[in-house]
């Protein structure tokens, strides 16, 4: 049996085909494509139907979905229903999305559409729970950064919709990638003194972690800020203008303390999120997976917590798309339960 799934995100389409045999995975291939649907909306069905391409016969299709958040939509349930109507007219495979109460048939998505929108940690949670029964989930993306508690192998979230999870701790709005350095830091040090910095969009967190090569050039996959180019050299500049400067005002070495100092209280950003989750949870074990494994290696390391790295388990490449690999292991019980 092959299944894809899919997490349909509003930066990232992820890609993952699972070949099951009696029940086993047999193996898995991942891929990803970056595609702001915030501007490149009417590409999506030719990047799913291209990944799908990769297969001659798919025996299902697991999707789970967070573009419905993105500027393309007015709303969350216009971007549930358009991305349920491409995906439909792409293949006619049987298709489930991932809900809060598990998978949805096409029909069940389109009466409730809320219920499948921004569910693709669930899928995550759903695989980690096979491989350890109790622990706290922290996977951090390229966005965001999800902190799950998984009780007896299932997911045990105390908010379920976005804005409960930004709530409850277990929803950070940080990442590897496309954070704004302002929304972590309001001022950075430079030779002992401290500046504040510009809210304006002058830098990512994707130059900052290029800087100090927690990410390689590969890696740096959505736009940059000024739409130059991705070496170090070039995201050097960009955070100079963060405290509105540039290389003819600030040297190498200021641009590195820059750089450490935010990449610091990032580190304590999700530290103090998976603090709330332990205190409340009382789960003292940490699975730590996606972009950004190391990152929550540290935030673990600064509260004394144990943690076991997902690659122990997976490739580092399979570890950035976990929703879109559980997505499909949901679809293969789903389908396995309706068809013994």
């Amino acid at each position: 049996m092959k299944i894809v799934g899919f997490d349909i995100g509003g930066a990232n389409t992820d890609f993952a085909l699972v070949e099951f045999e009696k029940d086993k995975i047999k193996r898995i291939d991942v891929d990803f494509e970056y595609l702001p649907v915030w501007k490149e909306k009417e590409k999506l069905k030719d990047t799913i139907k291209g990944f799908l391409e990769k297969e001659s016969k798919i025996d299902g299709i697991g999707v789970t979905m967070t573009a419905e958040l993105s500027d393309a939509y007015k709303n969350k349930k216009e971007g549930v229903l358009d991305i349920l109507n491409i995906v439909e007219n792409v293949s006619n495979a049987p298709t489930g999305y991932i809900s809060f109460s598990g998978i949805l048939t096409p029909n069940e998505a389109k009466k409730d559409p809320i219920k499948v929108a921004s569910a693709n940690w669930v899928a995550t949670a759903e695989l980690v729970g096979r491989i350890v029964e109790d622990c706290i989930l922290v996977d951090i993306g390229s966005t965001t950064t999800d902190i799950i508690p998984i009780r007896n192998g299932s997911e045990a979230a105390r908010g379920k919709y976005d804005i409960e999870r930004l709530n409850t701790g277990e929803l950070v709005y940080t990442g590897m990638l496309r954070t704004n350095v302002a929304t972590i830091v309001d001022r950075v040090p430079i030779d002992d003194k401290w500046y504040r910095v510009s809210s304006e969009l002058f830098a990512i967190t994707a130059d900052v972690h290029l800087i100090l090569g927690n990410i390689d050039k590969k890696d740096y996959v959505c736009d940059t800020p000024d739409g130059r180019g991705k070496t170090k050299k070039d995201a050097m500049r960009r955070i100079a203008k963060v405290v509105c400067a540039d290389m003819d005002i600030l040297s190498k070495k200021d641009i590195l303390s820059i750089c450490k100092y935010i990449a610091d209280r990032q580190v304590l950003q999700v530290s103090d999120a998976i603090s709330e989750v332990v205190s409340r949870e009382r789960l003292n074990l940490i699975v730590t997976t996606g972009l950004g494994m190391e990152l929550a290696e540290k935030a673990c390391d600064v509260l004394g917590i144990e943690n076991i790295r997902l690659d122990k388990f997976f490739s580092e490449e399979e570890c950035t798309v976990m929703p879109a690999i559980g997505s499909a292991i949901m679809m293969s019980k789903h389908l396995n339960t309706k068809h013994p």
